[in-house]
């Protein structure tokens, strides 16, 4: 097949959920197919995406001049964007100059299946043209952005939220329903987009794992230690951290009182590192090369978001580690996982101290929840099975056969932290 796979936003370095799975299931295409990667996102020095093109057939490049996040720019921005019917989130990336660039190239080439990459992109795909769409949906973005609007306290950022969330929301249906195919990361979220969609037009791929780069490192953990990691400069990532600190630490810390928390994640706010700076046991570490050490010092791994969508690889991650993972309900949304027998599930804070407290004493019963964590991932979900599905789904909806794939070894990838 021959499939230009679009994408706002970046595709490198690998330090989000997102581009984690986009660039493993892209590698993992690109080994049997024609794969083009076309891609809009904010100018940076050391640019690393023409560097893509070791891995595709060709790489479409267009950096965007945007102001600094949370600066005076983007406040000007935002309230500019309240004249149009469109959220902030989408504008900011999806200009028009970007979707002629994107019409222009299709005029030249033609593809068997264009590969529309999260929803917000689906601004600048021309969705009247006949070549087959297909829309992969990382996540249900109205969902995250009216959670949002439910937890937050703050009158001007809930009223933010609402927007966004009505904007998406509508867009979300439209977007949709003009796809030929629609691919989720979950079940969870099959069904929420299967009332606004035929439910035999959605197919769920699930998240995958680097089974061979992340691996269980035995004799490391700290007894005492729990860790979390992700981008911190994503809000769901800074509210269940906040949350932890505030609400669930304490009470651990009653039962444990040299427990201690590695906050392992880029671009970490000021709110974020004040955290730190109270508490000698919590340490926040910003953009670190490599996770795993970080991971294999920590006897527990919690998973505290109280907002989000879609699936969190960082839990499938830390599995792949051979950790004991903790975990609210919405942090461990959609993924194949079962509560007790491969994971440990708590929403009350009570309840989420009183798991981590039983596993931090009982040395056997967190290795054996992480020996049963691992076979999971290891038996299921490598790059490879699930890069296999989804051009099983592409090929369905291009109306051209599969070929067999070929003996190449698997590549590992490597990955900053979240």
């Amino acid at each position: 097949m021959k499939i230009l796979w679009v994408k706002s936003g970046d595709l490198v370095p690998l330090d989000t959920g997102g581009k984690i799975r986009s660039f493993n299931l892209l590698k993992e295409l690109a080994k049997q197919h024609e794969v083009d990667f076309f891609t809009f996102y904010p100018e940076r020095e050391n640019d690393g995406h023409p560097a893509l093109n070791e891995y595709f057939r060709k790489v479409y490049c267009i950096p965007l001049s945007m102001p600094k996040k949370y600066g005076i720019g983007e406040y000007i921005g935002y309230a500019q964007n309240l004249l149009s019917l469109q959220p902030y989130s989408m504008t900011k990336y999806c200009r028009p100059q970007v979707a002629r660039q994107l019409r222009e190239l299709l005029t030249r080439e033609r593809y068997d299946v264009i590969v529309c990459d999260f929803f917000l992109t689906g601004a600048v795909i021309p969705w009247d043209l006949s070549t087959p769409k297909v829309l992969f949906t990382h996540n249900v973005e109205a969902q995250i952005w009216q959670r949002h609007f439910e937890v937050t306290r703050n009158p001007i950022w809930k009223a933010v939220s609402w927007r966004e969330y009505k904007t998406i929301a509508r867009l979300e249906e439209r977007y949709l329903q003009q796809a030929d195919e629609v691919l989720t990361v979950s079940d969870t979220d099959r069904e929420l987009f299967a009332k606004l969609v035929p439910r035999n037009k959605i197919t769920t791929v699930q998240t995958g794992v680097d089974i061979e780069y992340f691996r269980p490192a035995p004799g490391k953990e700290q007894s005492n230690m729990t860790v979390f990691t992700g981008s911190m400069d994503w809000m769901p990532n800074e509210d269940g951290i906040q949350y932890f600190v505030a609400e669930i630490l304490p009470l651990i810390r009653r039962e444990i009182p040299d427990a201690q928390l590695l906050v392992v994640g880029r671009s970490p706010s000021a709110k974020v590192r004040e955290l730190a700076a109270r508490d000698s046991r919590i340490e926040v570490t910003g953009t670190v090369d490599d996770i795993r050490p970080y991971m294999d010092r920590a006897a527990v791994y919690v998973v505290p978001l109280r907002i989000g969508g879609g699936t969190r690889i960082k839990i499938f991650e830390a599995m792949a580690e051979g950790k004991a993972v903790v975990s609210t309900t919405i942090g461990a949304e959609g993924l194949p996982v079962s509560n007790e027998q491969n994971i440990i599930i708590a929403d009350k804070p009570e309840d989420f101290a009183a798991r981590v407290v039983t596993l931090l004493r009982d040395a056997a019963k967190r290795h054996a929840l992480g020996d049963a964590a691992r076979k999971l991932v290891e038996e299921n979900y490598s790059w490879r099975s699930v890069a296999r599905q989804f051009a099983e789904v592409l090929a369905r909806v291009a109306h051209r056969p599969l070929e067999a794939p070929s003996a190449m070894p698997q590549d590992e990838v490597r990955s900053t932290t979240r």
